[in-house]
Formats: structure tokens, C-alpha cells, sequence
């Protein structure tokens, strides 16, 4: 799916849902941690407007969701509690640190891309979860159809931003296909857990 090398394990998601208070915690994380990292480009861009307009909209609609995750560990009656160490970002960005070309240029370009490439991620298990959720919690499935397109669009839209970075597609789409390669080691060495990028 997307630009992803190495397909989730159908395994992952009997996981996440025979555990939900675990992934929904974790979920509803995840969407802050984007929210900001989001932010946190745009304000370092600020010489780039259409990129940083572009990055706060992203931002926006990822605190939307962090919104609707929260509602959601209310009503069930979970605390949010304190984000854990996030694995599989960190070991993402350690490879695009380390293959990439020492200029700030080609930093962004990679946060843009590593970025995309989580955002891939999630958008194929949110398919999975919405697939399976459908037959055990319908006040869930909808919410994961939902983050499933969404997913999918700030997948096109870092992809996008960072091809206009780069200013030449084809530089870009080889460097994503390269995070990408990183990618489907690191979530092959990972395993399953009830978290989205567990």
C-alpha cells in the first residue's frame, strides 16, 4: 500500500483489537506527536508560506483526530496516561539521519518523507482495523474509515511538499523509495503489539 515495502502482519491487527484501551491510548498519541511535528516544521519554514500553510493545515486536522481519540478513551472510561517511547519513529528517523545529506535542504526533505512514510503506515492499519472492527465495535469502524482516508491524504500531501522541496521529482520518489526500504526493516524487526506502528 502506498510507498510500504514489507505489508503488516494480518496477525497485528487480532492484536490491536483484542487489546483496544492499549491502541486506542497509543493512537491518540500518535496523532499529537504528528500534530506536532507538523508544527514544528512549519515554524522552522517559515521562508517557505505554502509549505508551512500546508503543514498547519495538516496539523489541524491531526489535533481533530487526537479530539476525537480522547472523546473516545473518555467515554470508555481509560485514562490517556503518558505516551511511550515511539520504537519505530525514532528508528526511522535514526536511518534517514544517517543517509542523508548534510544540508538543511535535505533534512526537510526527509521529515517530509519520513513523515509520508508514517503516515502510509497508519493508513494500512487503520484499513485493517476498520475491516475488523466492523464486525466487533460499530461505534469504532467508522472513525478508522475515516482516519483510513485521511491517513492516505497526508501520505499525498508530504509526498507532495516534498517533491516541490526537492524540486525535481524524481529525487525525491528515489529517496522515498530508500526511507522506504529502512522502513520495512525496522517494522519487520518490531513484531506485533497492540500499537499503531508496534
Amino acid at each position: 500500500m502506498l510507498c510500504l515495502t514489507l505489508p503488516t502482519d494480518p496477525r497485528w491487527a487480532d492484536v490491536a483489537l483484542a487489546d483496544l484501551p492499549a491502541l486506542l491510548t497509543d493512537h491518540a498519541h500518535c496523532e499529537m506527536k504528528a500534530a506536532s511535528n507538523a508544527l514544528s516544521l512549519a515554524a522552522r519554514w517559515p521562508s517557505l508560506p505554502r509549505l508551512a500553510r500546508a503543514l498547519v493545515d495538516l496539523a489541524e486536522e491531526e489535533l481533530r483526530h487526537f479530539r476525537a481519540l480522547l472523546d473516545v478513551i473518555e467515554q470508555r472510561g481509560l485514562a490517556l496516561g503518558k505516551p511511550e517511547t515511539d520504537v519505530y519513529a525514532s528508528e526511522l528517523r535514526k536511518a534517514a539521519t544517517s543517509t542523508c545529506a548534510r544540508n538543511a535542504k535535505a533534512a526537510l526533505i526527509d521529515r517530509l518523507l519520513v513523515g509520508a512514510i508514517i503516515e502510509a503506515r497508519s493508513c494500512e492499519r487503520f484499513r485493517l482495523l476498520a475491516d475488523g472492527l466492523a464486525a466487533r465495535d460499530h461505534e469504532l469502524a467508522p472513525l478508522y474509515e475515516e482516519l483510513f482516508a485521511s491517513e492516505a491524504r497526508h501520505y499525498r500531501t508530504l509526498v507532495d511538499l516534498a517533491v516541490e522541496v526537492a524540486g525535481d521529482e524524481g529525487a525525491a520518489r528515489s529517496r522515498l523509495a530508500d526511507l522506504a526500504r529502512a522502513e520495512g526493516e525496522i517494522a519487520g524487526r518490531l513484531g506485533t503489539a497492540p500499537a499503531v506502528h508496534g
